[in-house]
Formats: C-alpha cells, sequence, structure tokens
C-alpha cells in the first residue's frame, strides 16, 4: 500500500454481518445509522480505543462516517495500530444511496445528516 493511500471498499462490499464502526458524532448517529453498527463517535475516539480494539480482535474493521473525511482518518490511525481496518467510499451518504438499511433508536424516519 502506498504511503498515504487508505484502502477503501464499496457501501455494497461491506457484508452484513460484518463489524461496521460509525464514527460519527451523537446527532448525526441519532438521525440515523446501520443496524448493527457500533458506534463510537471520533471525537471519544481515542478514548474508547480500547473497547474497538477489543472488538476488532481478528476481524476487519469498516469505518464509516457521513462521507469518508472522518472515517479515512480512523480508519489510518487502526491500520497504524496493526488493526486490519478499511474505510467505507461514501460513508453513509453512499450506505443510503446504495439501499443499505438505515434504523434510528426513536420514531423520527432514518436519515443521513
Amino acid at each position: 500500500m502506498p504511503y498515504g493511500r487508505i484502502p477503501e471498499v464499496d457501501v455494497a462490499a461491506v457484508p452484513s454481518d460484518g463489524l461496521l464502526l460509525d464514527v460519527r458524532e451523537d446527532d448525526e448517529w441519532a438521525a440515523g445509522h446501520a443496524e448493527g453498527a457500533v458506534h463510537v463517535p471520533m471525537s471519544a475516539f481515542v478514548a474508547r480505543f480500547g473497547e474497538v480494539a477489543e472488538l476488532a480482535a481478528d476481524r476487519k474493521v469498516y469505518v464509516v462516517c457521513r462521507v469518508g473525511g472522518r472515517s479515512a482518518q480512523v480508519t489510518q490511525y487502526l491500520l497504524g495500530q496493526g488493526i486490519d481496518a478499511v474505510n467505507v467510499d461514501g460513508g453513509m451518504l453512499a450506505w443510503a444511496a446504495a439501499g443499505r438499511p438505515l434504523v434510528t433508536d426513536g420514531r423520527e424516519p432514518a436519515q443521513v445528516v
């Protein structure tokens, strides 16, 4: 992998049982997220790294944000820590556009904000 290149995967290639790590902030997560995703906001990521590392043991981590910028940074960090991670190209906007399901924790219709 050339220096500075982050591995990316198309949303269609993210397995339904894959470890999807959503690094968006709380308000973005609340508006709509992928069912089964793990939510660790980028702003709290370093403090919660141990939790992520434990979940990621022997698994590929699919990192997602709104469009792919924040998740690329987190993917780079995870790779630097020896964790098999890949950035989800296009983020949650691409996820929704591809027709992948979104859920909320409340009653409002799920959406990407």
